[in-house]
């Protein structure tokens, strides 16, 4: 590498890591917690579905119908937004509002045991994993806080890339892990940081892709919305919505629907209005039988008025991908050993933001002439 080229490398290194640190901090500090949250739930007395016995509420239970009017009997005057299953408890959702395009602040989740019919009440809200959650995704400025931290994201993966791109010439005259203990402690300190972003490399950029991607989670879903969603029920474009009087039996499109994706649980339904479907129809998301697969959804859209089966197909490669990243960017895959293994590369990272701050706070006079210089010795050994 010339020392102009590891001069450009370097810069991106630098800047890209200064201007996003303090945003990287406090996404890793909150994401801890949320690695842990059915754990932190559970200690809070939060975990409704560990005090219920029966089969998943996706497989089988009370009538649907039953479920929706005694939710909308607790919540009068309002409509139905969503149902969601569990596919461990006889545990269900039902989630209200006073509009079917009601914004999530003006909604309200219910729970409901649907082995017996008991309604448990809502769900509480407010909370701390609340206050994390919505610091963690959007800093509490909805969609623009979202994009705002998935540019934080990719300015963290540039430097991630431009990171290592420095560090195999740097390396080329030590042997690779070398701490010279011997040396001055920013020598000491550079050289563990380089070591440590190295081990974590490969989860830090994982973690970082997941998150530019689960940023775009609106702009995804319009998306597939105003396109892949508008081709199947466009020979119902022009029609006015249908009132939510005029639903009809969610027993029924839940049968349609089956009978047209056999095999598959479901994990949620869109009602009509709602982003997840249209205005005239029940969109019913299942997901596969295997590991992978079960973060995959396939949606089902079934005339509300008539129960009929409009059409089924697969999600985009976009929307599936936004599927896939959420679970393997909170490490939701693999239980509590993985959770741990979360855990573990979150605080390496905060190491390693921390002490790469550190060093430009002790930088000396020709901060960026002596390292470059540094790198292009290393890489002319």
């Amino acid at each position: 590498m010339t020392r102009r080229s590891i001069r450009f490398w370097f810069l991106m290194h630098k800047w890209s890591s200064l201007v996003s640190t303090a945003f990287l901090l406090m996404l890793c500090l909150t994401g801890l917690p949320l690695v842990f949250h059915d754990e932190i739930d559970a200690a809070l007395g939060e975990d409704y579905e560990a005090a219920l016995a029966g089969p998943p509420s996706a497989e089988a239970g009370q009538p649907l119908d039953a479920m929706l009017a005694s939710a909308l009997a607790d919540r009068p005057g309002e409509v139905p937004l969503f149902m969601a299953f569990s596919q461990d408890s006889p545990l269900l959702t039902v989630t209200t509002g006073p509009a079917p395009d009601a914004p999530g602040e003006a909604m309200t989740l219910l729970f409901f045991d649907r082995a017996t019919g008991t309604a448990l009440g809502p769900a509480p809200t407010g909370g701390f994993m609340d206050f994390v959650l919505t610091l963690h995704t959007d800093l509490f400025l909805g969609l623009p806080g979202m994009l705002f931290l998935g540019a934080m994201g990719f300015l963290f993966v540039l430097a991630l890339i431009s990171g290592t791109v420095l560090y195999a010439p740097f390396m080329r005259r030590l042997a690779f892990g070398t701490l010279r203990e011997k040396r001055s402690a920013r020598v000491r300190t550079l050289d563990r940081h380089n070591l440590v972003g190295v081990v974590a490399l490969g989860w830090m950029l994982v973690v970082g892709a997941t998150g530019i991607i689960n940023a775009l989670a609106d702009p995804v879903t319009e998306s597939w919305q105003n396109g892949e969603l508008a081709a199947m029920t466009a020979r119902y474009a022009g029609e006015a919505p249908l009132a939510p009087a005029d639903y009809g039996s969610l027993d029924a499109a839940m049968a349609a629907a089956q009978a047209a994706l056999p095999g598959r649980s479901p994990q949620f339904i869109g009602f009509p209005g709602g982003a997840w479907s249209t205005g005239h129809h029940y969109a019913i998301f299942f997901q596969g039988d295997r590991p992978l697969t079960s973060h995959l959804l396939t949606p089902a859209l079934v005339d509300a008025a008539t129960g009929a089966l409009t059409d089924a197909r697969e999600m985009p490669a976009l929307n599936q991908a936004l599927m896939l990243s959420k679970p393997l960017h909170f490490g939701d895959y693999g239980g509590l050993v993985l959770k741990l293994i979360w855990a573990a590369m979150t605080l390496l990272t905060i190491w390693v933001l921390w002490t790469g701050l550190m060093l430009w706070l002790r930088r000396g006079p020709d901060h960026t002439a002596r390292r470059v210089e540094e790198i292009a010795q290393g890489s002319a050994a």
